[in-house]
């Protein structure tokens, strides 16, 4: 069972559409209604509007007429750029654009029942997290007989204008489509993740395992259901539009509609000199102006194969404005990418996907204030709201998102349509469990972009190890809802951090409360006992304090390790030491290398330190081979670290 679907309006559509037809009427929409507030917030669409019903526009009206995905779509003369090839990105994908147009047959007209149509349709939206369902009636503005919205060249079908219709009733009026971006679109359509992805800064074209990399995650992404667009940023409003050398247009977005990895047999492997041919299939949502260069429909390549080479290569295109391309000539002429992956389901029973829903709050007490702006404000930064996540193997890539909670329906009050908003990502000790208060040794692992836009994002190849993301504001005091999403293709376990440090509780009391906070790092181990020249020293360490111990990854073949590893200890008393071990992983038996032991005690210097390895027995014990460097920090206020 899926999750519950909420109801835009608390309109419920078969208990409207049933009372419509029993009273032998056409659906009016009493919270949508057919006037210039549903257009406009404060100005007035020049020329007369007549909103008008599919039937008063043509004959035989159709939600969807044959294939959804084989008809172009047109902009209208009050068109939203990206609605468009929105409305294209969705149609590749028949699980998405079911979802979004419920039971698309059973909203059909029928010719042969018309007693049965009332007028109203509904379409299902992914709105801040929730599935949302709209109801709409059939209603469309136009302008002597033309819809001034988007409209399908196929003049009887009308799955755009009324999805288009939908769309803005849930986010305000037609206007508030207005500065939504391509990616925004298609995420209230799918509910999918989106990622930017710069392909200039990528340098795909100079980087040939990079372009390799990118050519499979997109395959990846393509394959599970993902959505996919292009374009070419252009420098100025004037070149909007301006065709390229190869007869692409600038300021234009581009549907990908296959991609395929494809391996020659021996006959081509001698034509192309290449025993793979890594191709992307685009579409123009417009239908027109194709791409001329190398594998376009008149190509010298295509000549080069019979049809029943193209048939069993794959190597079709289903309509007009289709085009293939080479991986190289995408990455070569398209410099903005929109990746959006599909991620509603688990694969395999893990979850690839975290979300939580949160807020930035204001509160009088310092430690209850959840508004404390962006990484500026040292004395406030860390007032936000924290959360930490688990990244269980090296090399993985992790995909964060942050949206805020849509304003557009309070632009009317006056109220802001975004604010600027960021976030921060640290790596953190291994056993973190309460919120950060000073960053004195965490690494700053990453920072998304700080922009008024809904959604910011960031995407990496991080290192095993925890991480706290810190979503802000750019400014400080102020409370809005964000919600915050993770995917990795390992599970990370996003949870919220909310507690400063340790509960009291008997247990605690009677066993002793902590009184002492320390944190440690160990930089690095070196100059490792090495028994014979040929011996292989797989170093790794456990660090103690009382009965907690934490581990450090293994590091491979070397007596030089850098570890990094941060740990953080409530303790009792100082009279519990920090004891540093380093071991060597074998495959039988683990060797002890030596170890060092701390006291730790808030009065000491907290600059790098280097000690000498010892036996076990304490800081008197006898000295060993080699030396581990590290920075210790403690202190009697357990809000302090």
């Amino acid at each position: 069972m899926g999750p519950p679907l909420k109801l835009f309006k608390n309109q419920k559509y078969q208990e409207l559409k049933q009372e419509c037809i029993k009273d032998s009427r056409l659906f009016c929409d009493p919270t949508f209604l057919p006037e210039n507030d549903s257009l406009f917030y404060n100005r007035l669409l020049p020329g007369k509007v007549v909103w008008k019903r599919p039937q008063d526009i043509c004959d035989d009206p159709r939600l969807i007429v044959g294939n959804i995905s084989n008809h172009q779509l047109i902009q209208g003369r009050l068109g939203h750029k990206f609605m468009v090839p929105a409305f294209s990105c969705l149609a590749v994908q028949e699980s998405h654009w079911t979802k979004t147009i419920p039971n698309h047959k059973e909203q059909e007209w029928d010719p042969r029942k018309p007693d049965k149509y009332a007028g109203i349709f509904r379409f299902r939206f992914w709105h801040f997290g929730e599935w949302t369902e709209v109801v709409i009636d059939d209603l469309l503005p136009t302008i002597n007989g033309d819809l001034v919205f988007s409209f399908s060249t196929s003049m009887n079908e009308f799955w755009n204008a009324l999805l288009e219709k939908a769309y803005a009733k849930m986010l305000g009026c037609y206007e508030a489509l207005d500065g939504l971006t391509i990616t925004d679109i298609i995420v209230d359509f799918t509910g999918t993740l989106a990622e930017t992805v710069d392909m200039q800064k990528g340098r795909y074209t100079e980087l040939v395992e990079e372009k390799y990399k990118l050519f499979g995650e997109l395959y990846k992404t393509f394959t599970k259901g993902g959505l996919i667009c292009c374009s070419i940023e252009s420098p100025s409003q004037e070149e909007q539009e301006v065709e390229t050398d190869w007869g692409l247009l600038k300021g234009h977005t581009y549907t990908m509609t296959d991609i395929r990895k494809i391996r020659l047999g021996e006959r081509l492997v001698e034509v192309f000199s290449a025993e793979k041919l890594y191709m992307v299939r685009l579409r123009n949502p417009l239908g027109r102006q194709e791409w001329s260069g190398p594998w376009s429909e008149i190509s010298e390549e295509w000549q080069q194969l019979t049809v029943t080479d193209r048939k069993n290569l794959g190597l079709v295109m289903s309509d007009d404005g289709e085009f293939w391309m080479s991986l190289e000539d995408f990455c070569r002429n398209f410099n903005k990418l929109s990746v959006c992956r599909n991620v509603n389901n688990p694969v395999f029973g893990r979850k690839e996907l975290e979300s939580v829903v949160g807020c930035w709050t204001v509160d009088d007490d310092p430690l209850m204030n959840r508004s404390g702006g962006c990484y500026n404000n040292r004395d406030t930064f860390l007032q936000n709201p924290q959360y930490i996540f688990t990244v269980p193997e090296d090399g993985h890539k992790v995909i964060m998102s942050l949206q805020q909670k849509d304003l557009r329906t309070y632009r009317r009050m006056g109220r802001p349509d975004n604010y600027i908003i960021g976030f921060e990502l640290f790596k953190v000790e291994v056993n973190r469990k309460f919120r950060l208060h000073h960053l004195y040794i965490q690494e700053r692992a990453g920072t998304s972009t700080y922009i008024d836009t809904r959604t910011v994002f960031l995407s990496k190849y991080l290192k095993k190890g925890n991480y706290v993301l810190v979503p802000t504001m750019f400014q400080h005091g102020r409370t809005s809802e964000f919600l915050l999403r993770i995917y990795s293709e390992v599970p990370v376990q996003l949870r919220e951090l909310t507690l400063d440090m340790p509960k009291m509780s008997c247990w605690n009391l009677a066993r002793g409360y902590p009184k002492v906070v320390t944190q440690i790092t160990v930089h690095s181990a070196e100059g490792l006992e090495k028994k014979y020249a040929n011996e292989t020293v797989n170093p790794y360490l456990i660090i103690k304090c009382g009965k907690e111990e934490v581990r450090s990854p293994v590091q491979k073949n070397t007596v030089h390790a850098i570890f990094d590893t941060q740990a953080i200890f409530y303790r009792r008393t100082t009279d519990i030491p920090i004891i540093v071990q380093v071991w060597n992983s074998r495959k039988f038996c683990d060797q002890f290398l030596g170890q060092v032991t701390l006291d730790a005690d808030p009065t000491d210097c907290r600059d790098l330190k280097s000690l000498y390895l010892r036996q076990k027995g304490g800081p008197t014990a006898k000295v060993k081979q080699g030396h581990i460097s590290f920075k210790v920090i403690s202190s009697d206020d357990l809000t302090e670290l």
